[in-house]
């Protein structure tokens, strides 16, 4: 099975970032959690080459072990209190799908959760 990647660009309101990344961190958070085909989710700030942040654009990068999970994801009955809270905080965002071209699975490996000191190497 392939992995899939959902990928969103968000552009937040005026003065709406600050609280934009600290519900999509929580939403990030949970969904690690609750959803075992959640292999990644990542919150990221955009920043000019120089490193300087881009004003109000957030994305986030998520890997999902299959399909499967990405319907389950989609599904989560925390979704819709999700999309209405941040509806007021967002311009606008782009959702993209995608999958690898090189066809591999993506590795399992640990979650964050299960990351401790004794499975450091």
């Amino acid at each position: 099975m392939t992995a899939w990647t959902i990928i969103v660009e968000f552009e937040t309101n005026e003065g709406k970032e600050e609280e934009f990344l600290t519900r999509i961190r929580e939403h990030a958070r949970k969904t690690l959690e609750e959803e075992p085909g959640c292999l990644r989710f990542e919150v990221i700030k955009p920043v000019q080459r120089d490193g300087t942040p881009i004003p109000n654009k957030v994305m986030v990068n998520e890997l999902y072990a299959n399909e499967a999970a990405v319907t389950a994801h989609e599904s989560n009955p925390r979704m819709p209190k999700v999309r209405e809270a941040n509806k007021p905080l967002l311009k606008s965002s782009r959702l993209i799908y995608a999958q690898a071209v090189d066809g591999k699975v993506a590795a399992e490996g640990l979650r964050p959760q299960e990351l401790n000191a004794s499975n450091d190497d």
